[in-house]
């Protein structure tokens, strides 16, 4: 087991690479020790994007916090998975301490990338430190001509063929627009979604806001981008056989996946790699689930003869797949429609005119939940935590009640750390 100083006990640690392979001491101490624990409910949950591993650490080290006292009498037991993702230190977590570095990038003027930052790209892209010079550079400088073009080009040669690769939400998902579309465009584009959601980053002046105010959310929807391949990946090729694997060897354990952000695609991408008639996972929570609200479709609405990724994989559950959603991500609300597809024209895309501009087509869980499964159950927090959930299939909770707080340009999309969604985890569980 790892970190004594966890709030929960037993408690265990699976550590992921980018390719999906897991720290192998580490599975089989989890694997010899689930039984010899007596654990009959095991929570497995997976951080977002926007977590290094000590950041990890503390999400779940407080979201597990509650649950001992919220359910005395199971038998639980706990995983946190770590796998490589990355931080923007600029995204503050509510009620999280901040680092030095970023709290002094917030109140005075600085590098565009500070050395927190820096720091978490050069573990997320080794090798790219030259690449990740020029583009401070060029963040800080704000060249005319064709800086953007030149921004642009670094951006696609930092990321390389990483961002091209792993499972997409769905069989129409293509290149993001960083690879295909004029940089200028779509730094313009993020600017004015920037300037209506009320940025403290800078903003140039009034009217049309500077394309360059967009230039840094190009970059962090790029390397947003690939890692949510990459949870897609690191879900299907490495946490859905290793469960494959755990109910094999303890097959009396029920497991509850629980993810955030990425960490949803990741778990949900699990049961894609959860061998044929394991049915050992027993519940599926999605805390503002960072991938298309799609992926679980048989028929796309606006192209039937296609489907979701995961289309029925929630059948792989035996239990209900929920879905907590909230108005106030601005994340999933306003930033993640327009870098998943960003507007064929020049019109201003920004704030609340993004969902009119580009349809629901490119919407994602945590904004509105699933969409287009029949039968998909929804209601709000206080409804689902009375209880009971429906024994099986999609249910989408508005999780707004309690997930609301946050500032731009993110909002409330990592406000998750609440008693009630600990005690939704159990309820989508059914564990007492």
């Amino acid at each position: 087991m790892a970190d004594p100083g966890m709030s929960v006990s037993p408690y265990w640690e699976l550590t992921f690479d980018a390719d999906g392979d897991v720290d192998r001491p580490e599975r089989d101490r989890l694997t010899a020790q689930v039984t010899e624990r007596g654990v009959r409910d095991l929570i497995v949950f997976a951080h977002g994007w926007n977590n290094d591993r000590s950041g990890a650490t503390a999400l779940y080290r407080r979201f597990f916090a509650p649950v001992p006292r919220l359910a005395p009498g199971a038998r639980l037991g706990y995983v946190g998975v770590i796998w490589p993702s990355m931080r923007f230190s600029d995204e503050p977590i509510p009620d999280f301490p901040r680092s030095v570095a970023a709290v002094e990038a917030a109140a005075a003027p600085g590098p565009a990338l500070d050395k927190d930052t820096r720091r978490a790209l050069l573990a997320a892209f080794p090798g790219r430190a030259a690449v990740l010079d020029q583009l401070a550079r060029l963040l800080d400088e704000r060249p005319d001509g064709d800086g953007l073009v030149e921004f642009g080009r670094l951006v696609r040669l930092l990321v390389g063929e990483e961002g091209r690769l792993g499972p997409a939400d769905t069989d129409e998902e293509g290149e993001p627009a960083v690879f295909a579309q004029d940089p200028a465009t779509a730094c313009a584009q993020f600017a004015g979604a920037l300037a209506a959601l009320g940025s403290p980053g800078p903003v140039s002046g009034f009217g049309i806001p500077d394309p360059w105010d967009g230039a840094k959310e190009l970059l962090r929807q790029a390397t947003y981008y690939t890692m949510k391949r990459r949870a897609g990946s690191v879900g299907e090729r490495g946490l859905g056989p290793l469960l494959g694997r755990l109910a094999g060897t303890a097959p009396g354990v029920r497991v509850h996946l629980v993810g955030h952000s990425f960490g949803g695609r990741l778990v949900a991408f699990a049961l894609r790699g959860l061998p044929d008639g394991v049915r050992a996972v027993k519940s599926v929570t999605l805390l503002q689930g960072a991938f298309s609200h799609y992926a679980f479709t048989a028929r796309l609405p606006h192209d039937p003869g296609r489907a979701g990724a995961l289309a029925d994989r929630q059948r792989r559950i035996d239990g209900p797949l929920v879905c907590c959603h909230s108005r106030f991500d601005s994340s999933l609300g306003t930033l993640y429609p327009l870098a998943s597809r960003l507007a064929g024209d020049d019109r201003s895309c920004a704030g609340e005119r993004i969902a009119a501009v580009l349809g629901p087509r490119w919407g994602a869980m945590g904004h509105d939940g699933v969409q287009a499964v029949p039968g998909t159950a929804r209601m709000d927090l206080a409804a689902a935590l009375g209880g009971p959930l429906p024994a099986s299939g999609c249910v989408n909770v508005d999780a707004g009640a309690v997930v609301r707080r946050g500032d731009p340009p993110t909002g409330a999309h990592s406000d998750i750390v609440h008693p009630e969604l600990a005690r939704l985890v159990l309820t989508a569980g059914r564990i007492r």
